[in-house]
């Protein structure tokens, strides 16, 4: 049970935000999906119910604790990483899930959050270096071991998530601007060699060529971007009402219920609803932004740090593809897009913050 002590120091508009942007989630996965017999609305309600324990139960750890189980935990991830390769069947051209009879689970999901906790564990005794380019260097190998597994699955959007979270914490353990600079133009570098020496699938450089000019094949790799365009704008101010989107209901957008699940909201919620959830999900980072103010310790605030950093990106980056400005790279809108690893990821992190918050103050006997 949680001491009543923190319980006084719990952040209820963190979790209000939270519950309030997971619930408007189910609302437009059964407006797009309530027909189908995947029952996909259901399915999500239930993984909240099961992410409300996920929740209770992060927020309620003694997260300084979890420090000392960051070289197990590294080792388990890696080694779930790789066993994706042996066990999980081909879908769609990516081996990203294992079967677990009914259930499917997806490890580079909670890598994310486990790389969260270890990079943390592997900075604090090395804030003080940090700000030297070697030490600097080698937290990004250790980093990149887990990338590079999810990029072979393979799997963009994660591995860019996983540097992102890389970039924010090193940023905030004291890392300089013009190293990270270096890794930035670096990172760029690299991503053009892999495109000319076809490194990257041919679905990959299909988004990307597709984000550059999606006029150039409107019914081929363009089309999804377009159709989105198209959705968002008919939306207008008000929107055509729940249920009422000719766009996402008429089948023009694949994945309206995941990737794409924004292009229901601006076509059936209008602008109004769209500058509302953007509200919600700005007002989740501004509390997570207080929450690494206000850390306790070094540990505490580097893991909050890592969990904003990583909300952040997949907001950002999945509106900017769904709205034709940023390539499309399959990163779902957190606590949002259907998917029940990404929505226990997501509310156990939000648990984690949570935790971190509640115990900006020592308990006094």
């Amino acid at each position: 049970m949680l001491d009543s002590r923190l319980r006084k120091h719990l952040d209820f508009p963190l979790l209000a935000l939270t519950l309030g942007v997971a619930v408007l989630g189910i609302v437009t996965i059964y407006s797009v999906t309530r027909d189908h017999p995947g029952r996909f609305y259901a399915k999500q309600t239930v993984w909240l119910v099961l992410g409300l324990a996920c929740i209770a139960g992060a927020a309620s750890l003694d997260y300084s604790r979890l420090a000392r189980l960051a070289r197990p935990l590294y080792a388990a991830n890696l080694a779930m990483l790789l066993a994706v390769f042996r066990l999980a069947e081909e879908t769609k051209g990516s081996q990203r899930w294992i079967d677990l009879g009914p259930l499917q689970f997806q490890p580079s999901e909670f890598a994310k959050l486990t790389m969260i906790l270890c990079l943390a564990a592997w900075l604090v005794p090395r804030q003080e270096k940090i700000s030297e380019f070697p030490t600097l260097l080698g937290s990004f190998a250790y980093m990149a071991v887990p990338m590079l597994l999810i990029f072979k699955q393979p799997d963009l959007g994660t591995s860019l998530v996983l540097a992102a979270i890389w970039f924010g914490m090193a940023y905030m353990a004291g890392a300089r601007a013009r190293h990270l600079a270096v890794f930035l133009a670096a990172g760029v570098m690299l991503f053009a060699g892999m495109w000319h020496f076809n490194v990257l699938k041919s679905y990959q450089k299909n988004r990307l060529a597709a984000f550059v000019s999606p006029e150039a094949d409107p019914r081929g790799v363009g089309y999804q971007v377009l159709q989105s365009r198209i959705a968002v704008g008919s939306g207008q101010v008000w929107g055509k009402g729940f249920g009422r989107g000719s766009q996402s209901h008429g089948r023009f957008i694949p994945e309206n219920h995941t990737d794409f699940i924004f292009t229901v909201v601006g076509e059936e919620g209008g602008f109004v609803l769209s500058a509302s959830l953007i509200a919600l999900y700005a007002g989740i980072l501004a509390r997570g932004a207080r929450t690494i103010a206000l850390a306790e310790d070094a540990f505490g605030r580097l893991m909050a740090s890592g969990i904003v950093s990583m909300y952040a990106f997949h907001i950002i980056v999945n509106l900017g593809m769904t709205l034709g400005i940023m390539p499309v790279t399959g990163v779902p809108l957190p606590l949002f897009s259907y998917g029940g690893s990404n929505l226990l990821l997501n509310l156990t992190a939000i648990g984690l913050l949570l935790g971190i918050g509640m115990r900006r103050h020592r308990l006094t006997f």
